[in-house]
């Protein structure tokens, strides 16, 4: 099918895609957006930081728009705010059910996108076998530009795990990774091979990761 591109991003069949998800006007709302910086200032530095035929985008709040790039993917890793709740700055790795009921409990509209973006690319037959949901749990979504305290300290880890699903789906579903990044980094869940499931569990923060009164 050749290539077809997003932004100034082209992706060509095969490619793994990283796709970075959020509104950046809506303080831990763009933390996928961030993350997705993140990963390309590391790729730049180090071209071992990403499996090879790896595309990082900036997705935002694009939707359905990123349906070419889901359908010509041979795997994708997403990062978003997720209520996972859990701490603020808590990071999760979802997949299979979990990935689907996080998208279903979404903290923003866009991710009423993200849902029916999913859900498009499955009716037309062409949802990859490999889909990761790297998700963070937000502190606020209100209008503003930078992220929340405990959410800003999580992006540094965010970038990596994400960067390490990355690995796993390139190395296999589910296996552990092969490449530079092979080591787990601490300080987040990762589902068990083949399982696609994580405990969700009411954080000290509450539920709604804001905390108490």
């Amino acid at each position: 099918m050749g290539s077809r591109g997003v932004g100034q991003v082209t992706i060509s069949d095969g490619d793994l895609v990283v796709v970075g998800i959020g509104n950046i006007l809506m303080r831990d709302d763009g933390v996928g957006v961030r993350a997705a910086e993140l990963i390309l200032a590391a790729a730049a530095d180090d071209a071992a930081a990403l499996p090879p035929q790896t595309r990082v985008i900036d997705g935002g709040t694009l939707g359905l728009d990123l349906l070419p790039v889901i359908e010509d993917a041979r795997a994708v890793v997403l990062i978003d705010a997720v209520d996972l709740r859990r701490s603020p700055g808590d990071v999760a790795v979802l997949r299979g059910d979990d990935l689907h009921v996080a998208l279903s409990g979404h903290v923003s509209p866009h991710q009423v996108g993200v849902g029916d973006l999913l859900a498009a690319a499955r009716l037309t037959g062409r949802l990859p076998a490999q889909v990761a949901l790297v998700g963070i749990q937000p502190r606020e979504i209100e209008v503003g530009l930078e992220l929340t305290e405990p959410v800003a300290a999580a992006l540094p880890r965010a970038a990596a795990v994400a960067r390490q699903t990355a690995w796993e789906l390139h190395d296999g579903a589910g296996s552990a990774g092969t490449g530079p990044a092979a080591a787990r980094p601490e300080g987040a869940d990762y589902p068990d091979a083949g399982s696609g499931t994580i405990g969700r569990t009411d954080g000290p923060d509450g539920p709604d990761g804001r905390g108490g009164a």
